[in-house]
């Protein structure tokens, strides 16, 4: 898989809940109704919509609702909210901020968990209102379903529904990245994609051993009962000793657990950035990811996953470390160093990619070979602190290295080795106290995703992150492109297939046809770029022109050779991003409005320089 670092800021952050309306004059309960309805769910939450009504005789603005209890909203929309332990404030957002007689405003939202209806003590600018709950919700549609007039409880209702929607926000990238993927999570709850158990710990709080959602008093009484144990809940650096480690990391979790997150951002943190990039871990924006997938592991000759460069992973010395520390390297500082610092993060371990998906084949193709495969990736995880898994086999059937296995059932057996994965990381997770997600990194080009047994795909896995980048690219040097598309562009000289099916748009409606729910779909957003040199018609910033070379790119070495992958922002190195070509002056900056899609020109540098 080939990534940069995506959505260095702009994480959807759930910690805070609530709307806030405000009406002008009093109004009495009869004259406000507020609905809560669902529109769809999935298995960790919900989506629906708040709708505020004026039957009243006067226009209502600047208005702000508080409620107590109701659903616990992760996302809204429409409005300004907050919340504050059981109490929801929602407010205008300015322009909506006027409900004329006989109008309505409505809010929408994604919920945490299942639809809770009891919604109490709901006042609209200081004034009780009637509370229904629409036909998703439990209530009839037309009446207030038994709601309540500014308190009580009303019955009704159920756990709703919603999805992610698709977008699933996340970014994409390439090997001549940092390494961040995006996405959105669900719920952290560990409880989706089958099976498991979280125990009392929840793992976007693990210094919460109660389970009562803050890290308190209760919580240093076990671990201090554990003191010097191995108790494994306990122990939450995982030495396998409760001491003044695990103290340290309590304290500094001290108060209340963060909310679950109804989003992925899943970022791929490629081993080989610690070297010429000098990515470390303590440069990962940890406040902005749901999920950090480390890539990559290998596949040995055993069928056993295995670390590849072992060196970078467990034996490279950061400040602190110790001459006898047992895991050094990459993955203690991200999984024993700060993943601790950020819990709401998840870790998974990433198998396969590129350049070491040739054994996949191999490993699926027996009942024998997958249970083995399966059982080394439990003990990789157990062994080196992550919370699950990543497959990325490039590709079933066709379309990786030429030097990979290939078989005609390779799809099929994918499904198998995912299901037997699936199996044991619950029967881990059970024995652990934990839950352990499993996703993949899936193709996005339609003569590899024909190779998928999609639906079964997505009710085995917790997320698939769609590798919507790369569509285009100077191994094709007979015309520029866009190697990610959003959409088609007609004008494209290209065949059907690749003009209409190899874009963003084709391959989303592709896998949620095929069954997919939604709410586990990961849309890659690439945060570099792919070029193009040679290109001397400058006709349309050389959109669709011919090219004549692969020129440099940001990270090429004598290794690589040119390779045409521009980093988005290679800013703090002696080396140039897009954003530094584009500051230069010699570049120009392009948007095909129609595939939505920005591309850079340059006709001096590289003999045309096309980059997209």
């Amino acid at each position: 898989m080939k990534i940069s670092e995506t959505r260095s800021g702009g994480v959807m952050m759930f910690a805070s809940l609530g709307l806030s309306l405000a009406l002008a004059g009093g109004v009495a309960a009869a004259d406000v109704t507020v609905t809560f309805d669902v529109s769809d769910s999935w298995d960790t939450g919900f989506s629906g919509s708040i709708s505020i009504d004026n039957e009243g005789p006067i226009a209502i603005s600047a208005w702000e609702l508080v409620y107590e209890n109701g659903p616990v909203i992760g996302e809204l929309w429409n409005g300004d909210w907050s919340q504050d332990g059981n109490l929801t404030t929602i407010s205008d957002l300015g322009w909506n901020g006027s409900i004329p007689v006989g109008g309505s405003v409505e809010l929408g939202y994604n919920g945490v968990g299942s639809f809770i209806d009891d919604v109490a003590g709901a006042m609209l600018n200081g004034e009780a209102v009637t509370i229904a709950y629409g036909p998703g919700a439990g209530g009839d549609d037309g009446n207030d379903g038994g709601g309540d007039d500014g308190g009580g409880d009303d019955g009704g209702g159920d756990d709703g529904g919603g999805d992610d929607g698709g977008d699933g926000n996340d970014g994409g990238g390439d090997d001549g990245g940092d390494g961040n993927d995006g996405g959105g999570d669900d719920g952290g709850d560990g409880n989706d994609g089958g099976g498991g158990d979280d125990g009392p710990t929840s793992p976007l709080c693990p210094a919460d051993l109660d389970g009562s959602g803050t890290v308190d008093g209760a919580d240093l009484g076990f671990m201090l009962g554990a003191w010097g144990t191995d108790d494994a809940a306990a122990d939450l650096d995982g030495s396998g000793t409760v001491d003044g480690g695990d103290l340290g990391l309590m304290l500094g979790a001290w108060g209340a657990c963060p909310l679950p997150s109804e989003r992925r951002v899943v970022a791929y943190y490629i081993e080989w950035g610690t070297y010429g990039r000098d990515y470390q871990p303590e440069d990962i924006p940890w406040e902005s990811i749901t999920h950090l997938n480390y890539a990559f592991a290998n596949i040995g000759d055993d069928g056993r996953v295995t670390l590849f460069d072992t060196y970078a992973a467990i034996e490279k010395n950061f400040p602190g470390d110790t001459w006898d520390q047992p895991i050094r390297g990459l993955i203690n500082q991200i999984n024993f160093v700060h993943k601790p610092q950020h819990p709401h993060v998840r870790t998974l371990i990433s198998v396969g990619g590129w350049t070491l998906s040739g054994l996949f084949s191999d490993v699926a193709l027996t009942e024998n070979s997958r249970e083995i495969f399966a059982e080394s990736c439990i003990d990789f995880i157990r062994t080196y602190g992550f919370d699950g898994v990543d497959i990325d086999w490039e590709y079933p059937v066709e379309g990786g290295l030429s030097s990979n296995t290939y078989r005609p059932e390779d799809g099929v057996n994918y499904t198998l080795l995912l299901q037997e994965l699936r199996t044991q990381l619950d029967a881990a997770g059970e024995a652990d106290g934990k839950y352990y997600e499993l996703s993949i990194a899936a193709p996005a080009g339609y003569d590899k995703v024909r190779h998928l047994e999609c639906a079964e795909l997505g009710e085995v896995l917790d997320f698939i992150n769609i590798m919507t980048y790369d569509l285009r690219g100077a191994w094709d040097l007979s015309r520029t492109g866009h190697h990610a598309p959003l959409y088609a562009n007609p004008s494209e000289p290209s065949s059907p297939d690749i003009r209409d099916k190899y874009t963003v748009d084709w391959v989303l409606q592709e896998y949620l046809q095929q069954g997919v729910p939604a709410s586990k779909i990961v849309m890659g957003v690439p945060m570099y770029g792919r070029a193009w040199g040679g290109v001397n018609s400058a006709v349309d910033g050389g959109l669709f022109a011919a090219g004549g070379s692969i020129p440099p790119g940001t990270w090429d070495d004598w290794s690589s050779g040119a390779t045409g992958i521009d980093d988005f922002d290679a800013s703090g190195t002696a080396n140039q991003g897009i954003v530094q070509l584009l500051a230069g002056g010699d570049y120009q900056r392009y948007w095909d409005d129609v595939a939505k899609a920005p591309y850079l020109y340059s006709p001096t540098q590289h003999g045309g320089h096309f980059i997209s």
